[in-house]
């Protein structure tokens, strides 16, 4: 496996390939959200939800594995603890086509705990390295790892060096890490985004500790300029929430830490995004699981509002086609039309 600096990207420009990622997040990141993000950007990496060992092998593995083949760069994000399990589940993520699959030790949802998946994980970090190792072992594309800076009180400087010490010897060579630790009981997993401070003082040191290899400072990062200062003292950062709720925002990540490439327009972007609305409209998709991916396109901008609404109330029904999201393109270029105008005018007066 290439090391991550000997990676270029598709435009030859060398950079590290976890430069700019997208968070897994469940119910959000779906294949028609990450189609979305991949014409915001041509250069991010991006993650699907968490997909458990169990569901791979006793469920409807093909939907699971099914993507876009415009995504790529993308990892498969698993969550599960029997080394057996996870290899097998790698083995069919790298048949599949992705191009890395990456483990979960980050959720702390009291379902994802009963099932000995996520952040409790990292109460047992030899386990973790045998689930590394076995993945590492039957798969040729990158296994990498998403953790927490500790639990509860396995919260010590030395836990997370030793955790991650512990995945480095595994053979793991890339680390996001969400620079909060996480409370298993008592915090919600919405209070355990918010609640636990920040560290990225923590990340640092482990950048410092293991300079050869990856570190990904997840948590906290809402506006591009914040991911620039990252990229300094780490390799990449990783954005979920803000990418989903103001994507927009991040027009520009292509231009300002890749390769130069100027941002689509908004109109451009939703033109591409009715097509593919309409092919997999004609495969029998509703248009709502696709459409409540876009709400956020128009944050912040005059009319935003209005086309979310109307997006809202008109997309939902069975029989809706994408052509509502013409119609709600079209109210809002409507209602600027009037702002302008009665500016325009009030302009004149005087």
């Amino acid at each position: 496996m290439p090391s991550p600096s000997d990676t270029t990207s598709p435009t030859n420009a060398p950079h590290n390939p976890w430069r700019f990622c997208t968070a897994p997040m469940m119910e959000w990141s779906d294949a028609h959200c990450r189609f979305f993000w991949r014409l915001i950007t041509k250069e991010a990496r991006l993650y699907t939800e968490m997909v458990t060992t169990p569901a791979l092998i006793h469920g409807n593995r093909a939907r699971f594995l099914a993507f876009n083949k415009e995504e790529h760069p993308i990892a498969l994000q698993l969550g599960g603890s029997n080394p057996q399990e996870l290899a097998e589940c790698a083995k069919m993520a790298e048949d599949a086509g992705f191009d890395e699959v990456n483990l979960n030790c980050g959720c702390p949802s009291d379902r994802v705990q009963e099932n000995k998946i996520g952040a409790c994980l990292m109460a047992e970090p030899e386990l973790v390295g045998d689930c590394i190792q076995a993945m590492k072992n039957a798969v040729d594309i990158p296994v990498t790892v998403k953790h927490r800076i500790g639990i509860d009180d396995q919260d010590s400087v030395e836990h997370l060096q030793h955790f991650v010490r512990t995945l480095s010897t595994a053979g793991c060579e890339v680390f996001i890490v969400h620079a909060r630790k996480a409370w298993l009981k008592g915090l919600s997993p919405k209070e355990n985004r918010e609640i636990p401070p920040l560290q990225y003082e923590a990340v640092y040191a482990l950048k410092t500790l293991y300079p050869q290899h990856t570190f990904v400072l997840n948590g906290g990062l809402n506006t591009l300029e914040q991911c620039q200062q990252q990229l300094g003292p780490l390799d990449g950062v990783m954005v979920g929430r803000e990418m989903y709720h103001n994507p927009y925002s991040f027009a520009h990540v292509d231009a300002l830490l890749f390769n130069g490439t100027a941002p689509a327009s908004r109109e451009d972007i939703l033109a591409e995004f009715m097509t593919y609305c309409w092919q997999q409209h004609k495969k029998g998709v509703r248009l709502h699981h696709m459409s409540r991916h876009i709400l956020g396109i128009y944050t912040a901008q005059h009319g935003g509002r209005l086309f979310r609404r109307f997006l809202s109330d008109n997309a939902s029904p069975k029989d809706a086609t994408p052509a509502v999201l013409q119609e709600a393109l079209d109210e809002m270029i409507a209602l600027q039309a009037k702002r302008e105008a009665y500016l325009q005018a009030s302009k004149a007066k005087t």
